[in-house]
């Protein structure tokens, strides 16, 4: 099975009243009973570590399939919650999907965990073997820096709402600390960064703590 990872970032209008932004957290969330889901959650962002984005809330969901991803975006109820709870708060959408390098374990990553995503734009005319070196340091990542549950990585097969990212990435931890501690090894981390910069035209990092009310279909 090659899982398949959606995740969308919301920024929603300054000032918008606390109901409004709650009805659209649990109409996201409550799509989690669809069929196609493997795994839902949504939620308010921790912290964004990017001068690119100023978002404030984040959907991570999983699938079986592409034709999994696509029934479960034109169907009626996430059509529904779109138009009536997203749309008229959410001023920026950005939406990401990608084919897991491998299936993740476990699908759903139990309530509390910390979860790092990365979006990657690459510079004009990248070859192929240079996409190749960034989403091998990725892939590293798990080998060499401890406290990481699950990572997976691929490359945007959505270019329509990615903003011109194409490589995406999510890493998830058993909570915040573990994310912490793993971030206070600098000098892994710039060896990381030092690899792949060169091919980087823009960066977003989003951190986000899975809530206690999310829920699994499976």
């Amino acid at each position: 099975m090659s899982i398949i990872e959606h995740v969308v970032l919301f920024k929603v209008r300054e000032g918008t009243e606390q109901s409004k932004v709650d009805a659209m957290v649990n109409g996201l969330n409550g799509l989690v009973t669809l069929d196609p889901v493997l795994h839902l959650a949504a939620g308010p962002i921790l912290r964004v570590r990017s001068s690119l984005s100023n978002f404030t809330h984040m959907l991570h969901s999983r699938y079986k399939s592409k034709e999994d991803l696509d029934a479960y975006g034109s169907h009626p109820d996430h059509q529904r919650v779109v138009k009536e709870n997203g749309q008229p708060i959410c001023e920026e959408v950005m939406a990401v999907d990608w084919v897991a390098d491998h299936d993740p374990n476990p699908l759903v990553p139990p309530p509390g965990s910390a979860v790092k995503v990365t979006f990657l734009k690459l510079k004009d005319n990248v070859p192929n073997e240079a996409k190749g070196e960034v989403l091998g340091a990725i892939k590293g990542i798990k080998e060499e820096i401890s406290g990481i549950q699950q990572i997976t990585c691929g490359e945007n097969f959505s270019p329509g709402r990615a903003k011109g990212f194409s490589i995406a990435s999510i890493v998830v931890f058993p909570g915040v600390p573990e994310m912490e501690a793993a971030e206070s090894n600098e000098e892994l981390l710039s060896l990381q960064k030092e690899k792949i910069r060169e091919h980087l035209d823009g960066v977003i990092v989003v951190d986000y703590v899975i809530p206690s009310s999310s829920y699994s279909s499976l």
